[in-house]
């Protein structure tokens, strides 16, 4: 390195992230991050482009998910950055590894009306990430940018905020005044005590029912080789929580899908696991919140997360376990490895079948009002093949989703997680399909979650992303009408019907191969010319509005109108 040679800010940022190991940012252009851009071109960054900055975010978490490595969002100052937040907390309520750059006005036109400027970005940023940092030197960018890289994809992954005035972007300096990035690559897999390992081993063969839920720590851990050898050798069924889906591949013996089957062996009063290991799990909603249809109240617990503070959330547990998913299972196979397991086979075969019996309780595949949900989706998983990525968004529609939603590989199931947020689906799917651009993407959305960003249709025309939109429209906001109906009586809504809007016209206008089905016998031949175009497709497919999903009915709780108590939508109902 000579010493007198000059660089710039954004080259500085750009150099730094390739040597992190990233090869794609998510961005959507704006002044500010120039010095930025002209970097990546310099660096062989790839810059992806959207119509809105948080598509540009919810695509660059997708891309993480899918990859196990950490995401990076570009985006301007002010408005830019206001779109963004959206993105920005759901990575952080989800722990997804991200960097979001973030463009500022000059530091030396602070207080002067500047434009794009005038407030805070970092404090409004800090409550909603992992960590925050404005660089205020551009000989301290590498260095800093490091330790955001650093934060972002270690501990309890989350998102980092690094902010970069545009004059200390631009700025030029002396490659000997840089400050070299420490720690870029630093990756820690804590591992188990041999103590806890050994109390472990010792509940399993006291179990008679034991089950593994794995979720988005494992994911991010790689560990689904080991996850499946242990699986296999014990006999253990394995579910997931959505972020733990295909971490065993869906025609592995023990793959029992989501967690949310455990709740129909209590609705069937079938035997329940005696003991549940979460592997990288969270307790919460998705694990049947304070309830007991998930969670057995009589099941021993052990969980396994990186963030010890996330150790007993809402239950308390019989062992607590420190330590990195993948760490502990590799030392757990190896310390089992002459262990004779008790014939779990019978409870195996029969936790692992819950997911097949759903079908059962939905004998039509067309209603008056429209096609059933459930086997649209059915059919989209047979046509889709197990190989498709999923980008799942929605209330009711992903719900629906999520139950065919089977895959080969980890972090190829893509949900709305604990923000709730609508509108994440098109962001999801390009990322996915940027990360994996020779597998199949299925984005399925609702009605009303595919209008929160329908001019990404534009992006995956103007790309060639090959992606294949399906869209459950019943012509109302779902899970808002039915859960309003649900607590004041059918027939009441209030602003939850959204008829008369032709989503496949839009997506035809867009460039996209479009169809809308009204009758099931058509579904399939549609959903195979989709494919089997080539190009981004849209299928809207019309439902009955009268199906309500029981996933929502089991979010909202038992309504018994002979017991008094105060309904409240998505918690805990209050007794009176």
């Amino acid at each position: 390195m000579q010493e007198n040679k000059e660089v710039d800010g954004g080259e500085l940022v750009a150099r730094t992230l390739r040597r992190a190991g990233v090869e794609k940012v998510f961005a959507l252009h704006g002044g500010h991050l120039e010095s930025f851009y002209r970097g990546c071109l310099h660096n062989g960054l790839e810059l992806v482009d959207f119509r809105h900055e948080a598509s540009a975010g919810h695509a660059a978490e997708a891309y993480a998910r899918v990859t196990g490595e950490i995401g990076v969002c570009a985006i301007t100052a002010g408005p830019g950055f206001a779109n963004a937040i959206p993105a920005i907390l759901n990575a952080y309520v989800d722990a997804s590894p991200m960097v979001f750059l973030i463009g500022a006005p000059p530091l030396r036109e602070r207080e002067t009306n500047e434009l794009q400027g005038g407030f805070d970005q970092l404090s409004i940023a800090k409550p909603t990430a992992k960590w925050v940092v404005s660089v205020s030197n551009v000989e301290r960018i590498p260095a800093l940018l490091a330790e955001a890289v650093r934060r972002a994809s270690t501990g309890r992954r989350g998102p980092v905020v690094v902010e970069l005035p545009i004059d200390v972007l631009h700025m030029i300096t002396r490659e000997d005044r840089v400050l070299e990035p420490t720690g870029l690559l630093v990756r820690p897999r804590p591992a188990p005590s041999t103590r806890a390992l050994e109390e472990l081993r010792t509940l399993l063969l006291e179990s008679e029912r034991p089950a593994i839920i794995v979720g988005g720590d494992a994911r991010f851990a790689k560990c689904e080789g080991v996850l499946a050898k242990f699986a296999e050798r014990s006999g253990i069924p394995v579910f997931a929580s959505k972020r733990g889906l295909g971490l065993l591949p869906t025609n592995h013996p023990n793959d029992a899908h989501d967690a949310a089957n455990l709740a129909m062996l209590t609705a069937k009063d079938l035997p329940r696991p005696d003991l549940v290991i979460l592997a990288g799990t969270r307790m919460g909603l998705f694990l049947g919140g304070r309830g007991y249809s998930v969670l057995p109240q009589d099941a021993k617990l052990v969980q396994i997360y990186s963030d010890p503070g996330e150790i007993g959330r809402i239950r308390d547990v019989d062992l607590a376990i420190t330590a990195d998913v993948g760490s502990l299972l590799d030392d757990l196979d190896a310390a089992t490895a002459t262990t004779q397991w008790p014939d779990w086979s019978a409870w195996r075969d029969l936790a692992v079948d819950q997911q097949n019996t759903r079908a059962a309780a939905y004998p039509d595949t067309e209603l008056v009002g429209g096609i059933h949900p459930f086997h649209a989706m059915a059919e989209l998983a047979e046509v889709a093949g197990p190989e498709a990525i999923w980008a799942i968004d929605g209330g009711e529609a992903g719900q629906w989703a999520v139950q065919h939603a089977k895959t080969s590989a980890p972090g190829t199931v893509i949900t709305t997680g604990y923000l709730g947020g609508l509108g994440v689906g098109p962001g999801y799917a390009i990322g996915a399909q940027v990360a994996v651009p020779d597998r199949r993407v299925v984005l399925v959305s609702g009605d009303g979650s595919i209008g929160f960003h329908l001019q990404e249709f534009d992006i995956m025309v103007h790309n060639g992303y090959p992606i294949v939109t399906v869209i459950l429209n019943n012509e109302i906001w779902g899970m808002s009408l039915h859960g309003q109906e649900i607590m004041y009586g059918k027939g009441y809504n209030a602003i939850s019907t959204l008829g008369g809007r032709n989503y496949a016209e839009i997506a035809r206008a867009f460039g996209c191969h479009a169809e809308r089905v009204a009758s099931f016998a058509e579904l399939r031949p549609a959903l195979e010319r989709a494919f089997e175009s080539g190009k981004p497709a849209c299928v809207e497919v019309m439902t009955d509005p009268g199906v309500v999903s029981p996933g929502l009915v089991q979010m909202l709780g038992d309504v018994d109108p002979e017991i008094p108590q105060i309904v409240v939508p998505y918690y805990e109902n209050i007794p009176i």
